[in-house]
């Protein structure tokens, strides 16, 4: 058993043994055990007794230490005599015999040499190298012995499976030679039938050939009838869609153009129907013994001011005017979004600002009943727009390659002769251009001082 050092001093034995060192690798079988010997000896140490590197596997079952920290507990045991001096120590106290054995220099005859150098490896005694060595030949020795055991097995055995084939060779070539003469015989009838039916082949290829000439003239002129009738049956599928076609554009033409002109007039029909409904109203009048023009207050010639005549009429930008126009019968209002937003509110981000003039809109669609059109430029669009168009009033954006201008231009124009279009912008070309379709185009400040009062 070896004896723990004290005073911090190592026994002669170990100092000479430690000088020693391996010039070849550990054998494999060797290099095995001596991994199983450290990894039972992880139990008789505490968590601070073992080098940083294997803390993590202190834990571990001595199995999986094998199969996973086999490489690190061999690299400490070699590089860390602390650790090795203490795993000598849990070996000499748990196979103390074999540790006795070592340290006097005589290894028991019956011992595994396995065995004895792994323990000789971590305990080392004088003269370990030699018994690693030794170890390492005994092993290797007895790894060729076995070899050479197993393969005088297996000739054997390869031997005795030769016999056999040779056995199963000659039953089966007798077996092989009896049917090869029953097949010749067969074979040789066969010879003489197969000339006979040579010859019915060749009367019958003789007969099939003429058949066939025949069958090919019959094919190639119905063929060429076929191709004629199909060609025939093209040209008037042809004719007949080009037919269908021309009469499908020219109704579709003719639904397209009934269908504006219809709305267009049944618009205007509309319009004209409310003015008379309001100028019959204003027809409902009392009897009277007046005449209308004598119930008109005036101010007699040349007692009237220009003062007195422009405080009654009403200013461009008096909301007033506004309220006037949407007072019309079948009003249409058109607005000109981003230039109304960004003459009211231009610090607002684009978002907030159709929502604000959008929520106003709806309010006079619902205070004056007059249809409301909010056009938009989707150039300034950085990404599709989610919104709901509020109630009473419809929201629309350009599309690319055409500015909200031109689109309320197109609007006023699509408006039938008669109709009052009031459109909202500051720009001047919008203005020049619904003003020649029509339409009476107002300032944005107009829309947003009437709004302001909403």
């Amino acid at each position: 058993m070896v004896e723990q050092p004290t005073g911090g001093a190592e026994p002669a034995g170990a100092a000479d043994g430690d000088a020693e060192s391996l010039d070849r690798p550990l054998p494999e079988d060797v290099r095995r055990k001596v991994v199983t010997l450290v990894s039972d000896a992880f139990g008789g140490l505490t968590v601070t007794e073992l080098p940083a590197q294997l803390r993590q596997y202190a834990r571990f079952t001595p199995t999986r230490r094998v199969k996973f920290a086999g490489n690190a507990m061999a690299a400490a045991l070699e590089s860390d005599p602390v650790f090795r001096r203490r795993i000598a120590e849990w070996v000499g106290r748990n196979q103390a015999e074999l540790a006795g054995a070592l340290e006097s220099g005589a290894p028991p005859a019956a011992a595994d040499p396995v065995d004895v150098a792994a323990a000789a490896y971590v305990l080392r005694p004088p003269g370990w190298v030699k018994l690693v060595a030794a170890a390492g030949e005994e092993v290797q020795r007895a790894g060729a012995e076995r070899v050479g055991e197993e393969t005088r097995r297996e000739l054997d055995r390869l031997r005795e499976e030769l016999g056999r084939a040779r056995v199963r060779t000659r039953t089966e070539t007798e077996r092989l030679r009896a049917e090869l003469d029953a097949t010749r015989k067969e074979a040789d009838s066969l010879h003489r039938k197969l000339r006979s039916a040579l010859s019915e082949v060749k009367r019958g290829e003789a007969a099939l050939r003429k058949n066939a000439a025949e069958t090919d003239a019959v094919r190639a002129e119905a063929a060429a009838q076929v191709s004629a009738a199909e060609s025939e049956s093209r040209r008037l599928k042809a004719r007949l869609a080009e037919a269908e076609a021309s009469v499908e554009a020219s109704r579709r033409a003719a639904r397209e153009g009934r269908s504006v002109e219809d709305m267009r007039l049944r618009l205007l029909l509309d319009t004209v129907l409310d003015a008379a409904q309001g100028l019959r109203r204003e027809l409902a009048l009392p009897p009277s013994s007046i005449r209308p023009a004598d119930g008109v207050e005036a101010v007699e010639p040349g007692r009237m001011s220009p003062k007195d005549i422009a405080a009654r009429a009403l200013s461009e930008t008096d909301p007033a005017l506004l309220d006037q126009l949407l007072a019309l019968p079948q009003a249409h209002l058109i607005v000109d979004g981003y230039n109304v937003t960004k003459t009211g509110y231009p610090q607002m981000p684009l978002e907030k600002q159709r929502l604000r003039l959008l929520g106003g809109l709806s309010l006079l669609a619902a205070q004056t009943g007059a249809e409301m059109t909010c056009v938009f430029d989707g150039a300034e669009l950085a990404a599709p727009v989610l919104l709901a168009p509020p109630r009473g009033v419809r929201v629309l954006f350009s599309k690319a390659g055409v500015t909200a201008d031109e689109l309320i231009r197109q609007l006023a124009r699509a408006e039938p002769p008669g109709r009052p279009v009031v459109v909202v912008s500051t720009d001047r070309e919008v203005a020049d251009g619904v003003a020649k379709a029509g339409a009476r185009p107002v300032a944005s400040a107009l829309l947003l001082k009437r709004l302001s009062r909403v």
